[in-house]
């Protein structure tokens, strides 16, 4: 089920967490940085549309080679499988 968490207590028994999404947004993805991040990732994808590189629903993402997603210049950017992309650590 979508938004649960499974955790194991010490006693061995599984139980379900639900997902705090509010908590979540507030301490991650409401700072200042991770939104001028995703502004920068969007605008990426954007371009990489407008220039016919991807388009909608093909799962493939744009790599940003130096993993600075504000850094949108031509050599810095790559169209690859969203789930290889996602694999790099």
């Amino acid at each position: 089920m979508p938004g649960l968490l499974t955790s194991q207590s010490p006693s061995g028994y599984r139980h379900k967490k639900p997902r705090n999404y509010r908590a979540e947004y507030r301490k991650f993805h409401s700072s200042t940085k991770a939104k001028k991040d995703r502004a920068g990732r969007n605008k990426a994808r954007r371009s990489a549309i407008k220039a016919g590189r991807v388009k909608k629903g093909d799962k493939r993402d744009i790599h940003h080679v130096n993993g600075n997603p504000r850094d949108n210049s031509a050599g810095n950017k790559r169209v690859m499988l969203r789930r290889r992309n996602r694999a790099i650590k």
